[in-house]
Order: structure tokens, then C-alpha cells, then sequence
């Protein structure tokens, strides 16, 4: 590192946020679009923790006017999983133990860079 510690994570991070938070922040350094991108990341991380919890408690299945149905927050946590994916490849998170990049191309992509 540069002698500077990393950023805290924002106040509003559940446990899975904080810990992605971390783990990059402290191996990386960031860019300002590129903590805006984590931040939100970090949310969205929170989000699907919270709606596997959610799926847990309910099960997959819901009732509704048209009868049983799949439930809405299965459809949700597929949208943010998605989104999640997304922001990972836009910065290029490695992705294994290797320490490789993310190697598919992506518009607006930023290169996490080692913190020195």
C-alpha cells in the first residue's frame, strides 16, 4: 500500500458488502468511478443476501390471485445477480485464486490496479 489506509466501507453495508468492500479496498486501488461501481456493487451483494433469506423463509413458491406462482423475490434475485455479475466483469475483479482478470471485454471497463 502507499502508507495510507484503505477507505472505510459506507455506514450502510451489511456483512457481505463490508466484506467485499474490504477485500478489494485493501488489495486495490480505486479509482473514483471505480468506488462508485464497488459501492454499489457492495449494495447489491447486500440486496441478494437479503432476498435468499427471504426465499429461505417463503420458499420458492408463492400464492397469488392466479394461483401458485413463482415467488417475486426469486425473479428480483436473479435481476440482482445479473447486475451483480455485470459490475464484477465491468471491474474486472479476478476471479480465482490465480489472480487473473476477468479476460471478456466490456465497455466502460476499468482495470483494478494492485495497491503498491
Amino acid at each position: 500500500m502507499t502508507g495510507t489506509s484503505p477507505p472505510r466501507p459506507p455506514a450502510d453495508l451489511a456483512r457481505s458488502g463490508k466484506d467485499l468492500w474490504r477485500a478489494l479496498t485493501d488489495d486495490y486501488e480505486l479509482a473514483a468511478q471505480e468506488m462508485a461501481l464497488l459501492t454499489e456493487a457492495c449494495r447489491t451483494l447486500d440486496s441478494c443476501d437479503a432476498l435468499q433469506v427471504q426465499l429461505t423463509t417463503d420458499g420458492l413458491m408463492s400464492e397469488s390471485s392466479q394461483g401458485v406462482r413463482v415467488h417475486p423475490a426469486l425473479v428480483e434475485l436473479r435481476q440482482q445477480r445479473i447486475a451483480l455479475a455485470r459490475m464484477f466483469a465491468a471491474l474486472r475483479v479476478p476471479t480465482g485464486d490465480d489472480g487473473r482478470l476477468q479476460s471478456r471485454p466490456t465497455r466502460g471497463v476499468y482495470s483494478l490496479r494492485p495497491a503498491q
